[in-house]
């Protein structure tokens, strides 16, 4: 008599398993659902992912924020836009010799090498989107050029910009070195 009790309960709890068993494998199949979704969403060609991708970018930057922006925006620049909207950066507006305004883009606590450095950003970008000059040598700019403000040159790469009184929207000028003789 126990070893029929023991065989049905043998038998219940075996079917309560193979009960078990199917709900797994229907949560299985569930779960690899979505798979088979992302499976398809990777068979997309990359240009078509492009295509995606550059109508959302093209939404994004008609926002009031961040309409000033080119269409092909970098996250760089996207970031730097709203930086400036939060106040955690300023725009340095760099003007060079034949009268272009560069509108240059730095955190308030920037320093001359930071600007330096946003400003070769910035003409990458800029010759990147135009097809101009594949290499510029950043160290003969250094040595050729100097940038002013208010008549004080911008000597010291490591001093903050607001110690030389360099505020937002303030206007720094890109001027050739005089030579020594």
């Amino acid at each position: 008599m126990e070893e029929q009790q023991s065989q049905s309960s043998a038998l219940d709890g075996g079917g309560q398993s193979v009960k078990e068993e199917e709900v797994e494998k229907e949560n299985l199949t569930d779960i690899a659902a979505p798979d088979d979704e992302e499976e398809d969403e990777e068979a997309l060609p990359h240009s078509e992912i492009l295509d995606i991708f550059e109508e959302g970018l093209a939404q994004l930057v008609q926002d009031p924020l961040l309409c000033d922006l080119p269409i092909q925006v970098t996250l760089e620049e996207v970031n730097s836009q709203i930086a400036l909207e939060y106040g955690q950066a300023m725009t340095v507006r760099v003007l060079k010799a034949d009268g272009e305004i560069m509108p240059i883009v730095v955190v308030q606590n920037a320093t001359v090498l930071d600007l330096k450095k946003a400003i070769r950003r910035f003409m990458e970008l800029k010759q990147q989107r135009e097809g101009g000059v594949k290499h510029v040598s950043w160290r003969y700019v250094w040595r050729t050029f100097h940038l002013v403000f208010q008549g004080e040159k911008l000597e010291d790469d490591r001093m903050r910009l607001r110690d030389y009184g360099i505020r937002n929207r303030d206007e720094v000028t890109f001027m050739k070195r005089l030579r020594k003789k």
